[in-house]
């Protein structure tokens, strides 16, 4: 994660902003105070903003999408073509052409003759040609690499858009607007803060609080980078471990079987296609039925038939009882009769 310390915002003299006569009302809630004549920036708003902005630049790459950095001003040229290269990304910082992103489709056939004419230049394709001729050539493939060197390895519009000096590269803010694509820009105390999604509030006159911006910057495109390289690496470990999981399986059925019943497998003489799949199942479901009929009888009736059983047995004994009292007593009326 990008460390950003206040400390070295101070020493690079981010906090300064233009004198009071030439501030821009809309950056009113971003300016701490006044100081003989001059704006000082609030550099805890400046914090906060880089912490979010090099977020928002971390995942945009690491899901990958591209940023295109543009800065023309002669104090962040430097800054801005070594950060981009360190970091492999776009960048403008010689001019802005109008159409840039907008016709992004002549620009990218401006590119492919750039490539054309190097490739063929290198292939000796021009030595049978005139001097004047390939130094015409040569003036060409200079004029171009000035004017889109740097965006030479843009493969598409970007995703994101980083600018320094909001005044300056206002043609360019207004296309990212127009494509709507998200803008990402240091804003000085002269410069209107409307057009930039994600203000950082900043000198962007200083060479050095430029230098480090984008070393910022830099640093959160690297870390999407790795993220990115993290996950691509993940998935390939996955689809290794499933190809692994497959081959063990084949293996253990050429294990398992014989090699007779492969090669009849593979020939096809063993035909499963008469069988039904849900045999098996309902001669297990018939089984299973009828021995829960025979071996799990109805409670309740065995009960009924039990109690029906007894009370029949007192019954047959109670009768029989009231047999052989008849039977004493009509003898013994008999005897006394007698």
């Amino acid at each position: 994660m990008t460390v950003i310390s206040m400390k070295h915002l101070l020493e690079t003299g981010m906090h300064f902003g233009h004198r009071t006569g030439r501030w821009h009302p809309k950056m009113k809630p971003y300016i701490f105070t006044e100081r003989n004549g001059i704006h000082i920036i609030d550099l805890q708003q400046t914090v906060r903003a880089l912490h979010e902005a090099c977020d928002l630049i971390r995942d945009t790459v690491a899901s990958g999408g591209e940023v295109l950095f543009v800065g023309t001003k002669r104090q962040a040229q430097d800054a801005i073509e070594n950060e981009s290269q360190r970091c492999n990304m776009p960048y403008v910082n010689r001019r802005w052409l109008g159409g840039m992103i907008t016709n992004w489709r002549t620009m990218k056939e401006r590119i492919d003759e750039l490539e054309r004419l190097e490739s063929e230049n290198e292939a000796g394709e021009w030595d049978a040609l005139k001097k004047k001729e390939r130094l015409m050539l040569n003036r060409k493939i200079d004029k171009l690499q000035y004017r889109l060197g740097g965006i030479r390895s843009m493969n598409g519009l970007p995703r994101l858009m980083f600018v320094v000096d909001v005044r300056r590269e206002s043609a360019a803010i207004k296309e990212a607007n127009i494509l709507n694509i998200p803008v990402i820009a240091m804003v000085d105390s002269n410069c209107d803060p409307s057009p930039v999604e994600y203000v950082l509030p900043a000198n962007d006159d200083a060479i050095r609080a430029i230098r480090l911006m984008m070393t910022y910057m830099a640093d959160a495109v690297l870390e999407g980078v790795n993220l990115r390289k993290d996950e691509e690496s993940t998935d390939e470990q996955g689809l290794h471990r499933s190809a692994d999981a497959m081959e063990t399986i084949a293996e253990s059925d050429e294990d398992l079987l014989g090699a007779s019943t492969l090669a009849k497998l593979s020939s096809g003489e063993l035909d499963f296609a008469g069988v039904p799949d849900d045999a098996g199942t309902i001669d297990k479901t018939e089984n299973e039925t009828s021995s829960e009929s025979v071996d799990s009888p109805d409670l309740k009736s065995v009960e009924d038939d039990d109690n029906n059983n007894v009370d029949d047995s007192d019954l047959d004994k109670a009768e029989s009882d009231i047999v052989k009292a008849d039977d004493i007593e009509d003898s013994s009326g008999s005897k006394l009769e007698e």
